[in-house]
């Protein structure tokens, strides 16, 4: 998909979160509760399988003051990373 923001090559994250499975809102509630455990600056990744996140994902980082760095596609899911503000 062309409108959306593909994420960096040679990102690494600090931390992995699966939310694959899960439908909205858990995996933004999920996102929520791991980002809360990361130091600003690290970098979440996010796996999940609910197309909603695409949309609120990057509208949560917006929100919330952490910075939305893209996506990649998987083999089934997609993966979000988000940098804590």
């Amino acid at each position: 998909m062309s409108d959306q923001k593909a994420a960096p090559a040679d990102i690494q994250p600090k931390s992995i979160l699966d939310a694959k499975g899960l439908s909205c809102p858990m995996p933004l509630l999920r996102t929520k509760k791991e980002i809360g455990k990361l130091a600003s600056g690290e970098i979440l990744q996010v796996d999940g399988t609910d197309p909603g996140s695409r949309n609120d994902i990057p509208g949560w980082c917006e929100r919330s003051g952490h910075e939305y760095l893209g996506e990649k596609e998987g083999s089934g899911f997609i993966s979000f990373f988000i940098k804590k503000g």
